[in-house]
């Protein structure tokens, strides 16, 4: 797998016209067995017995290697698509990664039988089942607060696989800021990045806020357009191409101010990449060591995580997390509670609430000015309405939804044939705006 492929963001800010066209159509060492959480389910909607529901096929099935068991393939053919779905449950394994311990005492969903979901997508009146049968997804799960209601796997994958984040880590790591301004570790989000990365205090980056990274609008010049030549392409080959580079010096290339901070929105990876420098200098702790002591542990993971790290053991603040689907959506289900879990507060409500809102002062943030449908908090997308709700998003279809209102989530992993698929995630939207009509009393 080539370092773009392997590593490249959600290139958002230019397919998202098609998906708000899309959008406007719509609108018309994993746990053992006594961790499964249910017995195997009987299928589809309706009366299923409670439990997750595994299947050996999915769309397009022979396309994606099924006659070879979905291999997993090198790191040179990974990114190839008869690997995807090995590449994308197994990435943790191919690539130099940090363990993220599950807890000591599991939590445990409580499950529902499957209730009956149908969405509306363009003319069509569609079942939930017609999703799975008409898009790749490797794994699908709905729950409302503590309750499973929906988990279906297809592609051969199970409850013990570790499926690939993409950019939803970014989410995580901008959370994880949080928590370490909560204790005084990092004094204040408008510091400058100097303050906590000395390496980068003659760099434009360096005299940037660490709030305008959280907001990616640092004004500092980065491209994304996947040609393998652009800026994504060269951080990805300096920081995991062998041997590599250090890591500060590897961002203190891009340099160059386009805009003044805070002004405009700009998707770029290696801005989370910087939040991580800062993460691990002020904390002294490498971030699935912290992950794991702040959060993972508190919310009853049941599998141990793995976070792709560099040459130099730095994790890849931008991507590449690797959890099994029940972990992502207790994930979820702390970001539904604004940060508590189980009367404890493991990240700052408040900071969950900025992170998650657009202040006024912030227009260019906001859903329809970031982009022309999303806006943009700390590192999470927001959807337009006056509801509060957003998501983690991550190439190929890698998706964790939230609404607080309701506690509802959906967590979705998928291996689609290209990064950006704009009327695909139309798609998905569209179901999870049904499963909040139908679900969400």
């Amino acid at each position: 797998m080539s370092a773009p492929s392997a590593f490249a963001a959600l290139d958002m800010s230019c397919c998202l016209r098609s998906l708000l066209l899309s959008l406007n159509l719509v609108m018309a060492g994993l746990t053992p067995s006594a961790h499964a959480q249910g017995m195997p389910g009987a299928g589809n909607n309706g009366a299923a017995a409670p439990g997750p529901v595994f299947s050996d096929t999915g769309p397009d099935a022979a396309a994606y290697g099924a006659a070879a068991g979905f291999p997993v393939g090198t790191r040179a053919t990974a990114s190839q698509l008869e690997n995807l779905v090995g590449t994308y449950s197994h990435f943790g394994e191919m690539f130099p990664s940090r363990q993220v311990r599950r807890a000591t005492t599991p939590w445990l969903f409580k499950r529902a039988p499957e209730p009956a979901i149908s969405y509306k997508f363009g003319s069509e009146q569609r079942s939930i089942s017609d999703y799975l049968g008409q898009n790749p997804t490797t794994a699908l799960l709905i729950a409302k607060d503590d309750t499973i209601l929906y988990e279906h796997y297809q592609y051969a994958r199970t409850d013990r696989h570790r499926f690939l984040s993409q950019s939803m880590a970014k989410t995580i790591t901008a959370m994880l800021i949080g928590v370490a301004v909560s204790e005084g570790k990092i004094k204040s989000i408008d510091d400058p990045v100097s303050a906590y990365v000395p390496g980068l205090a003659d760099a434009e980056y360096g005299k940037t806020s660490i709030r305008d990274l959280l907001h990616m609008s640092s004004g500092v010049a980065f491209s994304e357009i996947y040609d393998g030549q652009d800026d994504i392409a060269r951080l990805s080959r300096d920081l995991f191409v062998e041997p590599g580079k250090d890591p500060v010096a590897t961002v203190a290339q891009f340099n160059t101010r386009a805009t003044p901070p805070g002004t405009k929105w700009h998707y770029a990876s290696v801005e989370t990449e910087i939040l991580g420098l800062v993460l691990r200098s002020a904390t002294g702790e490498p971030l699935a060591d912290y992950l794991h002591s702040r959060v993972w542990d508190a919310i009853g993971a049941e599998a141990d995580a793995a976070w792709a790290v560099d040459h130099t053991g730095q994790e890849i603040a931008f991507c590449c997390f690797n959890a099994t689907l029940r972990d992502y959506a207790r994930l979820g289900r702390l970001l539904a509670h604004d940060g508590a879990w189980e009367g404890r507060q493991l990240i700052p409500r408040q900071w969950v609430l900025d992170a998650t809102t657009v202040k006024p002062a912030d227009g260019h943030l906001a859903p329809g000015t970031a982009t022309p449908y999303f806006g943009y908090g700390y590192q999470v997308w927001l959807l337009p309405g006056e509801r509060r709700r957003f998501a983690l998003l991550g190439i190929r279809g890698q998706i964790i939804l939230v609404d607080p209102a309701t506690k509802l989530v959906m967590v979705h992993t998928a291996v689609r044939r290209k990064p950006s698929e704009p009327r695909s995630y139309a798609e998905t939207l569209a179901l999870w705006f049904a499963v909040l009509g139908q679900l969400g009393q």
